[in-house]
């Protein structure tokens, strides 16, 4: 197997036998579900659904007087959604398979907007952050989640050092830029203020995932189709294949020095109002 070819998540069936990310986005949901209120005859919105953690939570403990609004694009997950529906016999949950800039809900219609890990996929954060402040109520309550900049750092030093290693210093910027990308907790809730939402709260926390090495690392279903590509488009496109052996054999010194490859995940949940 080389972990270097994409895993297509769009094709049928994959949700069905997918569970990585619902562990990956475990505990971030899990910050998430200890701060939302949890009241009956709530109107609630999933952004960013996937396969349903979060929808199928809410949906069991706010009771069927409430209604759970389920909305992502991602058609396989969205199947697996469905199927887990009618497993578990849930009549209050409405799955729209649309994008998040352009949701099917009426104005001033919800009162509790949700977000696990969605802003980082989104492809224009700020549009769909309007959208949803179209939808809330006039009181409505909005709680994120996001990994945040450091998330990893372990890793990225490596992967730094390789670079600097082969001589490629003209890539650090690409890399300063990927790291970036994510965010902190002040540009999110910036972000927010910007979608016309009023900052309550913002927690922090972290975990950590473990691998023996770099060698099982890079190879992991999750990381292939998480992460890997964003660590491709660092690289120069003529020195791939070069640059992700020496990365390799990087992470692989570093779990031998270290007896493991511990890697940090901030995590951020903040709370907003309307």
């Amino acid at each position: 197997m080389n972990y270097l070819d994409e895993i297509d998540h769009t094709q049928p069936g994959f949700g069905e036998l997918y569970d990585e990310l619902p562990l990956w986005s475990a505990p971030f949901g899990l910050l998430l579900l200890d701060r939302v209120p949890m009241k009956a005859g709530l109107t609630i919105l999933d952004v960013g659904a996937g396969t349903g953690f979060l929808t199928l939570e809410l949906a069991q403990r706010c009771g069927p007087t409430s209604k759970v609004i389920a909305v992502d694009p991602w058609k396989a997950g969205m199947s697996r959604l469905r199927k887990k529906l009618e497993h578990l016999n849930l009549t209050n949950v409405v799955l729209l398979e649309q994008d998040a800039g352009a949701m099917d809900v009426p104005d001033s219609s919800v009162d509790l907007i949700l977000s696990n890990l969605g802003l980082n996929n989104f492809e224009d954060p700020a549009g769909v952050l309007r959208e949803c402040h179209r939808v809330g109520k006039p009181d409505a309550s909005l709680f994120l989640t996001s990994n945040v900049t450091g998330h990893m750092a372990e890793l990225y030093e490596v992967y730094r050092e390789t670079l600097i290693q082969l001589g490629l210093t003209e890539r650090l910027a690409a890399l300063d830029a990927h790291i970036a990308h994510r965010g902190t907790a002040d540009s999110i809730a910036k972000l927010l203020q910007s979608g016309g939402f009023r900052v309550v709260q913002v927690t922090k926390d972290s975990f950590r995932m473990r691998f023996a090495d770099g060698t099982s690392l890079l190879r992991h279903s999750f990381v292939r189709l998480g992460f890997v590509p964003g660590w491709k488009s660092v690289a120069p496109a003529d020195a791939l294949q070069e640059t992700f052996e020496a990365f390799e054999r990087n992470l692989n010194a570093l779990a031998s020095r270290l007896g493991e490859i511990p890697l940090t995940i901030p995590m951020v949940c903040i709370e907003a109002r309307k």
